[in-house]
């Protein structure tokens, strides 16, 4: 008796047999009539299935990768690809995109203040502008 095939899906991206077929075991029995040791007639006393067939199951792959990711947009000139935020770096105030040190206070480089540190510009306000880099509140200090 031969085991049937039977197909499943998975999320996987490849097929694989999941269950391996097994053959079954059929038994006959005859009654079998002899005249002087010579067979001279058979019938059928029962047909049974002893061990059933196991179907064997093979899982079809329907993985599908996902898109690749959108590109970023390039910046439109050389200005504005400088105020694309770029990751925190350690010791820069996240307030400010570019590296503004945390300090007590913090001046434009190159003008009247007296630090004790100084940023070179132009940086981008992203939070609170707490050094008051942006003298005119466009959003930009130290240009």
């Amino acid at each position: 008796m031969a085991p049937a095939c039977g197909r499943s899906r998975d999320r996987s991206a490849r097929d694989d047999v999941t269950t391996a077929g097994v053959e079954g075991v059929r038994t006959l029995t005859y009654e079998v009539t002899l005249t002087d040791g010579v067979e001279t007639g058979r019938s059928l006393v029962s047909d049974e299935v002893t061990t059933a067939p196991v179907d064997e199951v093979t899982s079809v792959g329907t993985y599908e990768p996902p898109p690749p990711p959108e590109p970023e947009p390039e910046p439109e000139d050389e200005e504005a690809a400088a105020l694309v935020e770029a990751p925190p770096d350690e010791g820069c105030d996240p307030n400010y995109s570019g590296c503004v040190p945390i300090d007590s206070d913090v001046d434009c480089a190159g003008g009247s203040g007296n630090g004790p540190s100084y940023a070179d510009g132009p940086v981008q306000v992203t939070g609170s502008d707490i050094y008051e880099l942006d003298a005119d509140g466009d959003g930009v200090g130290c240009e």
